[in-house]
């Protein structure tokens, strides 16, 4: 048993140094949330960190690693969830189609070559930022994208399930 253990420990070092990752980038997990003024079922996502939090109440929120917009990408700000979709279709916006001028029209969804993974939810506010899952896994944890936050495509399937349409979002920075 001890072997195991010793391999085991050793394998999931191994597999942390060759992704760069710390052990708590890899999973979803409970957490203390003492941050004053989030009512339960409240998103709040923390730039700095990279980290999304479900507020659950009593001083606890699911902790999700994310990757969040790039440096001039970033906003903040209170918004909405206005719409859920699974596996969706993408159209890149314009500011993206002129940074990548070769980007078809349209990515049907449930491609590998569609950026918004499993599942996506847009939020209020014009339309242009959405929490959605990846094409891309290796960046979460990252400052990657246009303003959206990237999620793991299993942890955006679990958010997805515990949210609906009107649930009030919260960008820091």
């Amino acid at each position: 048993m001890r072997k195991f253990s010793m391999l085991a420990a050793l394998a999931a070092s191994l597999f942390l140094a060759a992704s760069g990752a710390a052990p708590e980038a890899l999973a979803r997990e409970t957490v203390a949330f003492e941050k004053p003024g989030y009512a339960p079922g409240t998103i709040v996502v923390s730039t700095r960190e990279r980290r999304l939090y479900l507020v659950l109440g009593e001083g606890k929120a699911l902790r999700y690693p994310v990757a969040v917009g790039r440096q001039g990408k970033q906003w903040q700000g209170t918004v909405r969830i206005d719409g859920k979709y699974v596996r969706p279709a993408w159209s890149p916006p314009e500011e993206i189609r002129r940074d990548n001028p070769k980007l078809p029209d349209v990515i049907p969804g449930g491609t590998p070559e569609n950026p918004m993974g499993e599942r996506a939810m847009t939020l209020s506010g014009g339309g242009q930022y959405a929490i959605h899952g990846t094409n891309r896994p290796k960046s979460i944890g990252t400052y990657a994208s246009y303003g959206c936050v990237r999620m793991h495509n299993d942890d955006i399937i679990d958010l997805f399930g515990r949210v609906g349409v009107g649930t009030p979002v919260v960008m820091l920075p």
